[in-house]
């Protein structure tokens, strides 16, 4: 079904851009606060997303140009290139028009994006208030071993529901890749600190997904 309102270009505004990136980036290198080069290489990765995220959603559109001029008339809106037409997965289904379905997409991405600053911040208060003098297993690290990285994983979630591309589609799993490989090294860090301690805790908490049992 094509879309009956039309609303202009909704692109090129390049100021947004740069404040969103500087705006989600200074919250998440708060609470993470990589130091070493792996820790930024990792960085980096998320890094990328955030810019080909908000480059898509307000800079230039590259996976709706892309898109709609492979399917010609057959694209399901007349207006592609307006606000409402750039949420792929409203358009596809018909609703990219539909006040309700935006409604109702924008609570559903803003909750997860949410949830996973709220992840980030429990894990940021424990880990940085121990001060690295003693094994963190309470609060949320009872749950999962690596709540700021799950914290991470669920906000670039969120925005993929929100505004998916090619190009974010693209970055997510290296940057899921790197922060797993990152991970891994931390974690052989910390077995070398605290041996058989942290091997315990490691058997009954899962890295990233929490076990949703007892």
């Amino acid at each position: 079904m094509h879309g009956e309102e039309l609303g202009g270009y909704a692109y090129g505004m390049w100021p947004v851009v740069v404040f969103n990136i500087i705006l989600f980036l200074f919250f998440v290198i708060g609470f993470i606060k990589p130091k070493k080069r792996f820790e930024w290489r990792s960085m980096g990765a998320f890094i990328g997303f955030i810019v080909t995220l908000f480059t898509e959603m307000y800079g230039f559109p590259l996976t709706i140009y892309f898109i709609s001029t492979w399917m010609g008339k057959s694209y399901p809106v007349l207006d592609p290139f307006s606000h409402p037409s750039g949420h792929l997965i409203l358009v596809f289904l018909g609703l990219a028009h539909s006040g309700i379905a935006m409604t109702i997409l924008h609570i559903i991405s803003n909750a997860i994006i949410f949830f996973g600053f709220y992840v980030m911040y429990k894990g940021w208060l424990l880990i940085y208030g121990a001060k690295g003098n003693n094994m963190v297993t309470k609060g949320v690290y009872s749950r999962i071993r690596h709540p700021q990285y799950s914290g991470l994983f669920l906000i670039t979630i969120g925005f993929l529901v929100q505004w998916p591309s090619f190009t974010t589609l693209i970055m997510w799993p290296i940057m899921i890749f790197a922060y797993y490989r990152l991970a891994i090294r931390e974690e052989g860090d910390v077995t070398k600190r605290f041996g058989q301690e942290y091997l315990e805790y490691k058997k009954r908490v899962p890295a990233f997904i929490p076990h949703f049992r007892g």
